[in-house]
This record gives structure tokens, sequence and C-alpha cells, in this order.
């Protein structure tokens, strides 16, 4: 800020009259015959006035200076009483721009809220929805897994039956004693046995004269039979299905101290050895 100069007072006035004054008195006191009293008053007055009239102008421009300075000081405090003001109307204008983020964040974290729970809400209902349907799927799946399961157990029995009829038809041959049927019976059985080991179904065979082992064989009445009893024939093969058994082999006996004796043809289905075979 730029300061004013005080003004200067001419001084050349009342140094003129201050000499005027000085010199009266001189001359009073030196061509003065007599003082008297009146002479004497009007030496100390002159002498008085002299020194006022000198002192006069620099009284005047201290007076001057300290007026300045104060009017400085004064438009200094107004500019920083505008600066004060200034920063209050920052400081207002702030807090009103404050109370505005801060409804602004009150809003936003509402509406964050309010998205959350429906968020929450579509995430516990597409939840209850997958589960529905996964549940329904499982259902559905377990339903067609017994349906392949039984269809798989019904091909499985009229594939057996069938290998049963044409073990039946090979012991017939055998038994009919022409061996030229019987080789082609053998073939014929081996081929439908082939065909059937491609599907895992796999055809166990005991040879006679075998000792009976309640683990590996089966009697067509499921008992048991007295120990050392050797097989005397194959009434109907074992299988298996992939290396599980299916049935175990139907035989006959005989014991050591008889003869073979004729034993009719038996022809056991597919659900009657399973059930023999199965522990009770």
């Amino acid at each position: 800020m730029n300061q004013t100069p005080a003004p200067r007072i001419a001084k050349l006035p009342f140094i003129i009259g201050d000499l005027l004054l000085l010199g009266a008195a001189g001359y009073v006191a030196i061509y003065g015959a007599s003082l008297g009293q009146w002479q004497y008053a009007a030496l100390v007055a002159a002498v008085a006035l002299g020194a006022w009239l000198m002192t006069w102008p620099y009284v005047l421009e201290f007076r001057a200076a300290a007026t300045l300075a104060e009017s400085s000081a004064l438009a200094d405090v107004t500019a920083k009483i505008k600066d004060l003001d200034k920063v209050a109307a920052s400081i207002a204008s702030a807090s009103v721009e404050w109370q505005h983020l801060q409804l602004s964040a009150t809003h936003t974290v509402t509406a964050a809220e309010h998205i959350a729970e429906k968020m929450t809400s579509e995430a516990r209902n597409f939840g209850e929805v997958l589960s529905r349907m996964n549940e329904s799927e499982k259902n559905h799946l377990k339903l067609e897994v017994e349906k392949l399961r039984r269809a798989e157990g019904d091909w499985l029995g009229i594939v057996v039956r069938i290998l049963d009829h044409v073990h039946a038809l090979h012991q017939a041959g055998v038994r009919f004693g022409q061996r030229n049927v019987i080789d082609q019976l053998t073939h014929f059985q081996n081929a439908c046995r082939d065909t059937a080991r491609r599907i895992g179904i796999v055809a166990m065979v005991v040879e006679p004269e075998t000792p009976f082992d309640a683990s590996a064989h089966q009697l067509p009445d499921g008992s048991k039979p007295a120990a050392g009893a050797l097989v005397a024939e194959v009434l109907a093969p074992g299988y298996t299905f992939q290396g599980q058994v299916i049935r175990l082999p139907v035989v006959s006996l005989k014991s050591v101290s008889e003869k073979k004796a004729d034993i009719p043809e038996a022809q056991l289905s597919f659900d009657e050895a399973a059930a023999q075979s199965s522990p009770s």
C-alpha cells in the first residue's frame, strides 16, 4: 500500500517572526535606560512568543504526521477487516458447500443401502430359483438313472436268459449224441458268448469232477452239500457283468460212493438264480 507523505509547513515566516521578537527583546534589553515592569514583561513575552513561534511549526508537523500515521493505521485495519470479511464469506461459502456435500453423501449412502438391499433380495431370489431348478434337475436325473438302471437290469436279464437257452440247446445236442450237431451247437454257443463278452457279460463254466465250492457254485435248491461233494454237471453257467457277479454257476453233484445219476435238465430263470445267489 502506498503511504501518503505528511504535509510540510513553511517555517520561514515563523523564523522571521521569531527573529524579530528576539531582536525586539534584545533592543529593549540593550538600549533601554532603565527597565520597568512592563519592559521586563514585554521582554519575557517577546522571548516566550519567539520560542513559541520557533517550536510551533514542528508541533504542527508532528500533529500532521501523527494524524497521517493514525489514518494509515486505520486504513490498514480497514483493509484487514475487509480481508477478514472475505475470509468470513469464504468460510460461510465453504460451510454451505460442506452442508451440500454432506447432504449429497447422505443421499448417496441411502441410495447405496437401497441398492445393496435390492441386490441382496435379488441374489436370494436367484439362489432360491437355482435351488429349485437344481432340485428339480436332480429329481429328473435320479428318475432317469432309475429308469436306465431298470432298463439295464431288464436288458441284462434278457441277455442272460437267451444265453441260458443257448446253453440248454447245447446240452440237448450233447445228449442227442451226434457229433455234427454237437459241433455246430458248440460253435453257436461260443459265438453267442463272444458277442456277450463284447458288452461286458462273461460266462463262468465249471468243469465236471471239480470239488464243490459254496463261494463259486450253487445248487438248484440252494442247499449246502456235504463236504467232499463233486460237480457232476453244469445246469446253468454263471455270469459276470463288468467284473461284478450276476449269478454263480448252477451245478448238480455226485457222491464219491455213488455213480453219476441221471439228472433231468433244469433250466433256471435269471430272477430265480439271482434270488438264490443273493445272501438270505
